[in-house]
């Protein structure tokens, strides 16, 4: 069976058909997850919170069939592993010995300088996003899993079951594009 015709017969009441998507796909969403956070209790944890995010957005319908389940499966574990991060920062605080050499500066300095390179990084984000949302999927996939997952072209080429060559020409034509797209939408974005 396809991955899709297991997702249907999931939703169909048939809970052997997810056992085995997870049996497909567990391997490759553990190996992402604890490549990013180098640790495998904390992977542990991040692996069952993606697969029971998985498990409820299939139930709600919020999968769709426009390309590969496990890329849109290692896709929700990135979100997962975000989130994660992200509450981390929320709950991370220093303070700071009052004899810091930070002492003399103030805070609005401080504040207006972080909050100028952030508001200049979620613009070019926003930006990227743009242009990678404009191409193919094919493309955007390669571009995804290149520098949002930091995969090799020979991994990409394996989670794709391409060839590596279809991988870098899918990348070479990616970036092509997204200079095109870049010029036609007037956006300043160095694409290298």
């Amino acid at each position: 069976m396809t991955d899709q015709e297991l997702v249907q017969a999931y939703l169909d009441g048939n809970n052997h058909a997810f056992d085995e998507l997870l049996s497909r796909t567990q391997d490759n969403i553990f190996s992402y997850i604890i490549r990013v956070v180098k640790d495998e209790e904390l992977a542990n944890e991040l692996f069952q919170e993606t697969f029971l995010k998985i498990i409820s957005k299939i139930q709600n319908h919020q999968y769709t069939e426009t390309g590969k389940l496990q890329w849109w499966m290692i896709r929700v574990a990135h979100n997962t592993v975000i989130d994660y991060y992200r509450d981390l920062k929320k709950n991370f605080v220093v303070d700071a010995p009052k004899e810091n050499d930070l002492s003399a500066v103030k805070g609005e300095e401080v504040i207006d300088v972080n909050r100028e390179t952030e508001l200049t990084n979620q613009r070019t984000l926003k930006q990227l996003v743009l242009l990678m949302n404009a191409l193919p999927a094919p493309q955007r996939e390669v571009v995804y899993m290149r520098y949002f997952q930091d995969m090799s072209f020979k991994e990409i080429a394996e989670e794709l079951g391409c060839s590596i060559n279809t991988s870098l020409g899918r990348m070479r034509y990616a970036l092509i594009n997204m200079r095109k797209y870049s010029r036609e939408y007037n956006l300043n974005l160095s694409l290298e």
